[in-house]
């Protein structure tokens, strides 16, 4: 099995509006990155307030994001739980409803051993035909997935990629010594170096707000023009900076209010990005959306 996660997939925000899933705002954001080049998206990650979603929400906006995609960008649903039954319901919805494949997060609070997170993925694999991309984040789980683990998984024909969020260069490097599997970066600040080293994009917040920039970015290393993706680097770096002064999705939410695509709405315990760090994020984001 081929995977088509590859170059800038944005991890896309759930847009609120009064508390409500803003599912007209859902659609507009569809629009606006596959017209900016946005190679596929991911409704209902981190940055989709996944935790936050009812069960019926999260299925409603995988749905939304599968019709107003159209089959144009590959949809890559986010479908994770630390329970192994609760995934498996999310990634069959997933799979019902046309998504191309599923993100798949390490089992988080209950903090699995490396033999029961094995066990959670070949489970979850034997029940589906989408391709999985595994997501290792511990920074929000409490547990990593080692690289022996996910070299033994990538013999499974439907694991087809991890989203790596350790920030260890080490960790990403072996993996892809270990095995043929897709590694796309986790952290915005560095997809750059993680493509030089075999990576094939990222999975982005940045994307959200300046997806044209972060989809040159990745196509520029796909040409192997380094020059150019370094320049876009080093252009982008203080907005994925600016993207995590707060608690993701804040600053990213916030941002693209100032910019009008959304309302300017998060839910509990999440709160609205603060006045002095709002001035902060707006002064960093202006020279882009000039």
């Amino acid at each position: 099995m081929r995977s088509v996660f590859k170059g800038s997939i944005v991890a896309l925000v759930t847009p609120f509006r009064n508390g409500e899933v803003d599912f007209a705002a859902i659609n507009d954001l569809v629009e606006w990155h596959i017209a900016s080049g946005t190679s596929g998206i991911v409704p209902c990650g981190t940055t989709g307030e996944s935790p936050t979603l009812s069960h019926e929400e999260h299925n409603a906006v995988v749905d939304a994001v599968v019709k107003a995609a159209r089959k144009r960008v590959p949809v890559l649903a986010g479908a994770g739980s630390n329970s192994t039954a609760e995934a498996l319901r999310l990634v069959k919805h997933a799979e019902n409803a046309g998504a191309d494949g599923v993100l798949v997060i390490t089992p988080y609070y209950n903090r699995p051993t490396q033999a029961g997170m094995r066990a959670h993925y070949e489970a979850i694999a034997a029940e589906t035909a989408l391709p999985i991309v595994i997501y290792n984040v511990p920074s929000r789980t409490g547990v990593s997935i080692a690289p022996e683990t996910v070299i033994q998984l990538a013999k499974l024909p439907n694991i087809v990629g991890i989203k790596e969020a350790t920030g260890s260069m080490d960790q990403a490097s072996a993996i892809l010594t270990g095995c043929q599997i897709d590694l796309l970066s986790g952290d915005d600040s560095l997809t750059l170096p993680l493509m030089a080293i075999g990576g094939c994009g990222v999975i982005s917040v940045v994307a959200n707000v300046l997806p044209q920039k972060m989809a040159a970015l990745t196509r520029a290393v796909f040409k192997g023009d380094l020059s150019a993706a370094e320049q876009l680097h080093r252009d982008l770096f203080p907005v994925c900076r600016a993207m995590f002064m707060e608690t993701n999705p804040i600053p990213v939410k916030a941002a693209l209010a100032m910019m009008g695509r959304i309302a300017d709405d998060i839910r509990l315990p999440l709160l609205p990005l603060g006045a002095d760090a709002r001035a902060r994020l707006h002064a960093i984001l202006e020279p882009h959306l000039q």
